[in-house]
């Protein structure tokens, strides 16, 4: 594995993970009634009492 390939794959995996929490951002901010209705669920770390939601769950409550 070359310093280039492995650069290349620490850059991909940053884009996804910028764009995956963009996302989030974006849902999180639109009202609770219409992030019901669209199915993102908002699940907090309870113990952790983290303020950052959790990721995209294939559970839908």
């Amino acid at each position: 594995m070359s310093v280039l390939s492995s650069i290349g794959r620490i850059a991909t995996q940053y884009a996804a993970a910028r764009a995956r929490h963009r996302s989030e951002r974006i849902l999180l901010s639109l009202p609770a009634e219409l992030r019901k209705d669209i199915g993102f669920p908002e699940l907090f770390d309870a113990q952790n009492n983290s303020r950052r939601a959790t990721t995209f769950s294939a559970k839908v409550i």
